[in-house]
């Protein structure tokens, strides 16, 4: 299991983008949350099984959502998280 600090840049606001991370990590069932920053960008933290599917699934980019580019770090695992959410 793995633990990853993403952040994506791009057209990742105002297009559905987050909905759509949320979707993919559930599917996954992973933990974490997601959320628009100040300067554009959204950022992340996934933890799961399947997080090298879920970065693979959320870089593809969809009608609206295009990501330019992102970073990626791995983070110690959070054992309390239950659940994938957005934060504000």
């Amino acid at each position: 299991m793995k633990r990853y600090y993403i952040v994506y840049e791009g057209i990742v606001q105002g297009v559905g983008f987050r909905w759509r991370l949320i979707q993919i990590a559930r599917k996954k069932q992973l933990t974490g949350y997601v959320r628009n920053c100040d300067n554009g960008n959204v950022e992340c933290e996934a933890q799961g099984e399947k997080v090298d599917e879920f970065l693979k699934e959320s870089l593809e980019n969809d009608r609206f959502a295009k990501v330019f580019n992102y970073s990626l770090r791995e983070m110690p695992l959070n054992k309390e998280e239950k659940e994938f959410t957005v934060r504000f």
